[in-house]
């Protein structure tokens, strides 16, 4: 079983294509999303229409904005969702009646044997956010932990990484853009799609291959360019999202 796993395309159809692209030459059997398909981005509707044909997608904290009122979100991220949601009450209605639909049956998480999927953590499967700084709140991490049989993929940050039990947080590049899981507990961030945080300014996501005899899983971190240059230029000419959200893809922050 080969799986690929993205997360936060936040309406970054350029990220999005490109990423689909990738996986379809790495012959994978299946994708999976951890949400957060709109927000932020120029194309709410088209990658909603591309993340439906994923085998298995689930609610972001961004897709439930567009549902309901965004909560807790700074000012640009709200006029950014309210922009959204216009975007899904105009023009193609039958369209968006399928994409209202859609986002509404998401569920907040999935699980399969020893994985557990989420958009934020096992703990608040929607809105907590597990910043690698959080290996130092012990507290924190050993309540997430003690919520995960194995193994717990996850976005919502923007920062791809592997959390270990031992609260070490390995980045890809530390770790060759590898890693194996041996049967101790491991939480791993996919990283973004859409709006990379990193300082890298390619689209991550992740394949999930399944081991052989010396572990139970492979992980293997994926780096993938595309034409940011194309999705800033769109956001400069929506008055209703921040230049800002276009110039920060061009640093990956």
């Amino acid at each position: 079983m080969k799986r690929a796993i993205i997360s936060d395309i936040h309406g970054n159809l350029e990220g999005l294509e490109a990423v689909l692209a990738h996986i379809k030459e790495q012959n994978c059997d299946s994708i999976y999303c951890l949400g957060d398909i709109v927000g932020y981005g120029p194309n709410p509707r088209e990658c909603i229409d591309r993340v439906m044909d994923c085998q298995m997608t689930l609610l972001g904290n961004h897709d439930q904005g567009a549902l309901f009122d965004p909560e807790g979100f700074n000012a640009g991220a709200e006029r950014a969702i309210f922009w959204t949601r216009k975007m899904l009450e105009s023009g193609d209605a039958r369209g968006n009646r399928k994409r209202w639909d859609f986002l509404g049956e998401l569920p907040r998480m999935h699980r399969e044997n020893d994985l557990l999927f989420v958009h934020g953590s096992a703990r608040n499967p929607l809105n907590e956010y597990v910043f690698p700084e959080d290996i130092y709140n012990q507290r924190k991490m050993e309540r997430i932990f003690g919520l995960v049989a194995k193994y717990c993929f996850q976005g919502h940050t923007h920062i791809p990484g592997v959390f270990t039990e031992d609260y070490n947080f390995l980045p890809p590049e530390e770790i060759e853009m590898t890693y194996r899981t041996t049967g101790e507990k491991a939480l791993v961030n996919v990283g973004s799609v859409g709006q990379p945080r990193n300082g890298d300014n390619r689209s991550s996501y992740v394949i999930l291959e399944d081991g052989e005899d010396d572990c139970d899983y492979v992980i293997r971190f994926q780096r993938v360019p595309y034409d940011f240059e194309k999705t800033a230029a769109k956001i400069y000419d929506i008055p209703d999202l921040d230049n800002f959200l276009g110039d920060r893809l061009r640093d990956g922050r």
